[in-house]
C-alpha cells in the first residue's frame, strides 16, 4: 500500500504547531504526495486561530504546483450530545472535517460516557471522519463506535501521532480499532496529524497497523484522490 494523501494536518494558526501552508507544499512536493488537507483546530482549543482564520481559506488555491488542497478542519467536542466548536454555517465553507475528543475541551468520562459522545457526534451529520479513537485517555466501546461510524458513513481515522506524546500508548487500541473496521467494512483514513512538516505523510506505523491485520485497501479512503472526493461528496 502506497497512501499519497494526508487528511490531518496543523499550521502554526493551531497555536501548538509549528509550520505554515507553504512549508507544508514544499514538503508535499518533495515526498510526492498528491493531496493533504489543512485541519486546523476549531476555536475552543487554547491557542488555536479564530473561527475566521478557518472559515477565510477559500483563499488557498484548491490546486498548487501539482498538490491538491483540501480546506478542513478539526473540530472539537464540547458535549457528551454531539456538540463540537465549529457551527452549520462555517463547516459549509469547508471541505472536510474532523471531530476529535481533546483535553481540554472535554474531560474523560466513563467508557459508556466517551462513546455517547463520539456516536452522536456521529449521528449529528456534520463530521467526516472521527480523529485519534485509539486514544486511551478517552477509553471507548471500540465496536459501538466502529459500528456507528459505519452506519453513519463516517471514515475512522488511523493517526500517526497516536504512537508518540500524551497518546504513545495507543497501539493496541488502534490495531484493535482497525481490525473491527476491517471485519464490519468500515471506512478508515490516514492522518498525520503534523504539528511540523517534517512530518506530512509520515505513515510507517500506519502500514504497520495495516499489515498487522491485513485491512484491505478498498476500505482506505485515502487510497486514491478520487475515492476521496466520492466519500467527501456522498458525505454532503
Amino acid at each position: 500500500m502506497n497512501i499519497r494523501i494526508d487528511t490531518h494536518v496543523h499550521t502554526i494558526a493551531s497555536g501548538h504547531a509549528y509550520s505554515v501552508f507553504s512549508d507544508y507544499l514544499k514538503r508535499a512536493i518533495e515526498i510526492g504526495l498528491e493531496m493533504f488537507a489543512l485541519t486546523d483546530h476549531g476555536p475552543a482549543m487554547p491557542g488555536a486561530s479564530h473561527i475566521w482564520h478557518l472559515a477565510n481559506q477559500k483563499e488557498i488555491p484548491s490546486i498548487v504546483d501539482g498538490v491538491e488542497i483540501l480546506k478542513g478542519a478539526e473540530a472539537n467536542i464540547v458535549d457528551r450530545f454531539g456538540g463540537i466548536d465549529i457551527s452549520d454555517g462555517y463547516l459549509k465553507r469547508l471541505d472536510l472535517i474532523i471531530a476529535s475528543l481533546h483535553l481540554p475541551c472535554i474531560e474523560p468520562g466513563t467508557v459508556e460516557e466517551n462513546t455517547t459522545a463520539l456516536i452522536n457526534v456521529i449521528k449529528s451529520g456534520k463530521v467526516d471522519i472521527i480523529g485519534h479513537p485509539g486514544n486511551t485517555t478517552y477509553e471507548i466501546d471500540q465496536f459501538e463506535f466502529v459500528k456507528a461510524a459505519k452506519d453513519n458513513h463516517v471514515a475512522i481515522e488511523i493517526n500517526s501521532g497516536s504512537f508518540s506524546g500524551n497518546r504513545a500508548d495507543s497501539w493496541d487500541n488502534c490495531v484493535s480499532i482497525a481490525q473491527i473496521a476491517k471485519d464490519l467494512g468500515a471506512w478508515v483514513t490516514t492522518g498525520s496529524d503534523a504539528h511540523i512538516h517534517y512530518r506530512l505523510g509520515d505513515f510507517e506505523k500506519i502500514y504497520k497497523i495495516f499489515d498487522r491485520v491485513g485491512f484491505p485497501e478498498e476500505l482506505v479512503i485515502t487510497q486514491s484522490k478520487d475515492k476521496l472526493k466520492k466519500f467527501l461528496a456522498l458525505r454532503r
